[in-house]
């Protein structure tokens, strides 16, 4: 006898996803995981200062650990919080497979991986739990993933991982799982060197990566950590794995939807099969479509890109980086400090106490500009970088027939096309030092419009999103209601800061801040 709908349904689900349902990743930051390791390491008197230890040093000493069946941590030692933190989260996960299955939790991801001994801290950690086994043939329940977030990261990352898959105990692990996993992340490495040099250097070290795994022989699958911003890896999903490099798809791929993406994409089961359908499809092409560039004008395009990256790099940086009172600027000309007050994120805005964009966290980062209508993250330096190009027909031909490049120009298209240059010179106004203000605000309008002329130029439109009629009337169609809202905030704002402490002042800014990141729609 059959059994009804709903059971059949309910058959179908456990066969899918087993138990758990959706499979969770555990994420820290390395800088814990080696103040955790160290600290282990000091109170099971095996080494007295860790840190000070040598990159070298350090893996020399983690790999014996791993080949180790002896623990470091003991219940009759005493740890700080931190430690003990860290411990209960292993030991956690350990209970979650006992419960649930290892498809539960089946990777660690490590934000800020710089080097070797940053993945091989977290197997430490996992053999803790039983989560790493230390038997003759090395066994993890749990994988660590590198997550390479700087451009400086992201240059390092293909010898990091080339030196991790060529440990034996590591490449025995991998190779029982059938693969490897490595996390790019585009919001840190945007923010570290601006649109077009964060694009291009996750694209070069996607291939490199792809290189290195190929070589040890392993299937490699990239997990992109793209926000809902330009800024921060958004844009079209479909025309995002269109653009990768053949050689970093092949039928795997793992990509982050996150903030106000998740309810334009899955609110409900029609448009959340219509968006699985158009990445599973990107996927399929991107794995199998023949590639129409020859290898001579690969080697072209890169060389081109690499020049633009350059020039890009340098303008964003000497904006950002260089500027002594850009931080300033920028915290009294966007609504920063106020979006710092919404209840809408888990994390402060800085990682730190101080006002350093170093230390600023991406997402108030780039939530911050598209409030102002800037939209800065998405576009500074590529007008600059097209102006300093000799040669406008190559990059005509690379937008024509190559489409990273064509996807690229894409999104800064619709980032301009959501910014408004004379709105932003209203909230440019709440700046304090007018010398500054007309500095800094001046070079951001020249370089507006040298990027607006460059995609013309290049794309051969006659204004923003001409191949996109639909975008282009959905953007337009929004933007009578979101001008009123910005200046409304601009002087709800203003009141504020000059200190009106009347409630409905403060929450109005937060309605405005919420209606205009509505409006907008892919703005954090």
């Amino acid at each position: 006898m059959s059994a009804h709908a709903p059971l059949r349904r309910l058959i179908r689900t456990v066969e899918t996803f087993g138990f758990h349902l959706a499979t969770l990743d555990l994420r820290q930051n390395s800088n814990v995981h080696e103040k955790v390791v160290a600290e282990l390491l000091a109170t099971a008197g095996v080494e007295p200062d860790y840190l000070a230890l040598s990159e070298e040093e350090r893996v020399d000493l983690l790999r014996k650990e791993l080949g180790s069946e002896r623990l470091l941590s003991s219940p009759f030692l005493s740890y700080s919080d931190q430690t003990q933190s860290e411990l209960a989260i292993m030991r956690g996960a350990a209970e979650a497979h006992a419960l649930f299955g290892p498809a539960a939790i089946e990777y660690h991801v490590i934000s800020k991986t710089e080097q070797l001994s940053d993945l091989l801290e977290v197997h430490v950690l996992l053999k803790e739990a039983g989560l790493w086994s230390a038997s003759s043939a090395p066994h993890a329940d749990i994988l660590a993933v590198p997550l390479f977030e700087t451009i400086a990261d992201l240059e390092r990352a293909p010898e990091v991982v080339r030196r991790w898959l060529e440990l034996p105990e590591i490449m025995t692990a991998v190779s029982e799982r059938g693969h490897a996993e490595v996390m790019i992340g585009y919001s840190d490495s945007n923010k570290d060197g601006g649109y077009l040099t964060s694009v291009w250097s996750l694209y070069k070290g996607s291939e490199a990566l792809a290189a290195v795994f190929a070589d040890a022989g392993v299937h490699m699958q990239l997990f992109h950590g793209r926000g809902g911003a330009v800024g921060r890896g958004g844009g079209s999903s479909f025309g995002a794995i269109r653009a990768q490099s053949k050689a970093t798809v092949q039928g795997r791929i793992r990509i982050t939807e996150q903030g106000e993406v998740i309810a334009a994409k899955y609110a409900t089961p029609d448009i959340a099969a219509a968006n699985l359908e158009a990445m599973t499809a990107a996927t399929v092409l991107a794995s199998l479509e023949q590639d129409q560039l020859s290898e001579a004008d690969r080697r072209r395009f890169a060389q081109v890109m690499d020049g633009l990256s350059a020039v890009s790099f340098s303008e964003y940086r000497s904006l950002v980086y260089d500027e002594p009172g850009f931080p300033t600027f920028f915290r009294q000309m966007t609504p920063l400090s106020e979006i710092a007050t919404l209840n809408i994120g888990s994390r402060p805005a800085s990682r730190t106490k101080s006002d350093r964009i170093e230390d600023l966290r991406a997402i108030p980062w780039v939530f911050s500009w598209a409030q102002a209508r800037v939209m800065l993250p998405g576009w500074y330096g590529v007008g600059s970088a097209a102006s300093a190009a000799q040669d406008l027909g190559a990059l005509r031909e690379m937008f024509a027939a190559w489409p990273f490049f064509r996807t690229s120009l894409d999104n800064i298209a619709m980032v301009l096309a959501k910014s408004d240059i004379a709105i932003s010179a209203r909230y440019a106004e709440l700046v304090e030092d007018e010398q500054a203000r007309a500095h800094l605000f001046g070079r951001i309008r020249d370089e507006w419009h040298r990027t607006h002329d460059a995609l013309l130029e290049i794309t051969g439109e006659t204004s923003l999103l001409e191949r996109s009629p639909q975008l282009r009337n959905s953007i337009r169609l929004r933007l009578p209601y979101i001008e009123p809202l910005n200046h409304l905030q601009i002087e709800l704002m203003r009141r504020f800061r000059s200190g009106e402490t009347d409630q409905k002042v403060q929450d109005g800014i937060h309605l405005t801040i919420n209606a205009i990141a509505t409006a907008l729609r892919n703005s954090g």
